[in-house]
């Protein structure tokens, strides 16, 4: 761990407290502020994981809790204790509903792995589709479009499952990384890859966990609940014209050499051949993920999504589909429990203090004289040029949303509702304009197939796709709806 990288955040957050709090805002307020602050901070750089950075700033905020959680009133009033109130704010999180669907999702995510579905999916789209280069995109397509809708984590989804299988085809002509015999086909799998998932991360709301954790946020800042098919609906017309463009665009930029070939199916077919028939635990998981997303669909009048993640978890261990040894080893899906608690806690607490209002009524009153739809357009382009500053979605969510969302909301005439929805749809299709914007990137980056200077001009071509396809597309739809 370098020096700098732990120091730097308690260091900034220390400077912003000392300086004078801002007119019309209480100093316990941002003093909180300057806590958040220097929590962002290091979620960006990382000094040590974001779990750990989140339980740390949540304890530093229950130990300072009489100067930056509670106004003069509340710490006057009679039998108020400090300690107990700061508790339970701080373990708030820990039983959150959002928190634990994502944490359900990540088994699923387990379970693919586990089971070999998730192979078996991408290998039989590559066996059908891949004696072609270009239908070869369409299948990695097909496989994480197959997968998004029960795997919150495109790292797990695109970086675990598909990355495995699809580092394995270049080889076969002969196309190295770091080489300029990439171009035959390396480069051209790999871009469309990532800018699938980062497609298919906006088309659902359970593809992405900072989505879901989008959602807690939206329903927490500004009393907005975003159900799973009114999100699915929002992001269909973009994204189904962006998912059949994106193979074919990489194919005209970067212009594979090897156009078609027999290599590849054979290649996949063998592989299948060793993994033989499909086993009794893949026909199980099968049937709970489609029950699941059944029940996503149409169950949430008579069951919440978090009761269907785990009523599946229980299921499956019952059937033996995952153990629970199984369960406990995961911990991706422990970490991310932990990591997402703290935030929404944390997150939470820039609401709990005043800060959200005040900031929403001192730049939304800059925004006023505007019209609402140009007011909404700002703030979209800012939630999406913001990004370039973040090498985690969760940090930018949690950093940016709650103020976009309160200072859209103190606007006149704003849709509060469709205006948290465009923030949410954002947020998939934001990761594809940088090398670390989201979790698989650095995997692709990585790989040597796709070097800076191409990883930057793709992502810049893209992101303006991306953008033109969000403001034609689903601004309109949804400010229609």
């Amino acid at each position: 761990m370098k020096a700098w990288k732990a120091l730097l955040p308690p260091l900034i957050g220390i400077c912003i407290a000392l300086l004078p709090a801002p007119a019309g805002l209480a100093p316990y307020a941002w003093h909180y502020f300057a806590l958040f602050a220097a929590v962002v901070v290091a979620l960006v750089l990382e000094p040590l994981p974001g779990g750990a950075v989140g339980l740390l700033g949540l304890t530093v905020a229950v130990i300072l809790a009489r100067y930056v959680l509670f106004s003069p009133e509340q710490l006057a009033k009679p039998g108020f204790s400090v300690p107990n109130a700061a508790l339970a704010w701080a373990l708030s999180g820990f039983s959150n509903p959002t928190v634990w669907l994502i944490f359900g999702a990540f088994m699923f995510a387990m379970a693919y792995e586990k089971t070999g579905l998730g192979r078996r999916i991408a290998l039989a789209l590559v066996k059908r589709m891949g004696r072609s280069t270009l239908n070869l995109g369409y299948a990695v397509l097909g496989a994480d479009l197959l997968l998004a809708p029960f795997t919150p984590s495109n790292t797990a989804r695109s970086a675990g499952t598909i990355f495995p299988v699809i580092s394995h085809l270049p080889p076969l002509y002969d196309s190295k990384p770091n080489d300029p015999s990439m171009h035959r086909i390396g480069t051209y799998l790999m871009w469309v890859a990532i800018s699938t998932t980062c497609v298919t991360s906006t088309l659902f709301m359970t593809a992405l966990a900072p989505n879901v954790l989008a959602v807690e946020l939206v329903r927490k800042t500004v009393h907005v609940d975003l159900q799973w098919l009114k999100w699915l609906f929002a992001a269909l017309p973009a994204c189904v014209l962006l998912l059949a463009a994106v193979p074919l665009l990489t194919y005209w930029l970067e212009r594979p050499s090897v156009k078609s070939g027999p290599e590849i199916p054979q290649w996949a077919t063998g592989e299948l051949a060793k993994m033989g028939k499909l086993t009794m635990k893949e026909i199980l998981l099968l049937a709970y993920v489609a029950g699941a997303l059944a029940l996503w669909i149409f169950g949430d009048a008579f069951i919440s999504p978090t009761t269907v993640a785990l009523l599946v978890i229980g299921m499956m261990l019952m059937t033996r589909v995952i153990t629970w040894a199984e369960m406990m080893q995961n911990k991706d899906a422990w970490n991310t429990y932990a990591w997402f608690a703290t935030l929404v806690a944390l997150a939470d607490g820039l609401s709990r203090v005043g800060f959200i209002p005040w900031f929403a009524t001192t730049v939304g009153s800059h925004l006023g004289g505007l019209s609402v739809l140009k007011a909404l357009v700002i703030l979209l382009l800012m939630n999406f040029l913001l990004h370039y500053l973040f090498a985690s979605v969760t940090a930018h969510v949690t950093a940016v949303l709650p103020v976009l969302l309160a200072v859209g909301a103190a606007i006149p005439g704003m849709p509060v509702d469709r205006m948290a929805l465009l923030l949410c749809l954002q947020l998939g299709i934001m990761g594809v304009i940088t090398p670390y914007g989201t979790g698989p990137s650095p995997v692709y980056f990585g790989s040597g197939f796709l070097p800076g200077p191409i990883y930057w001009k793709l992502g810049t071509i893209f992101g303006v796709v991306y953008m033109a396809a969000f403001f034609l597309i689903t601004v309109p739809w949804v400010m229609a709806r």
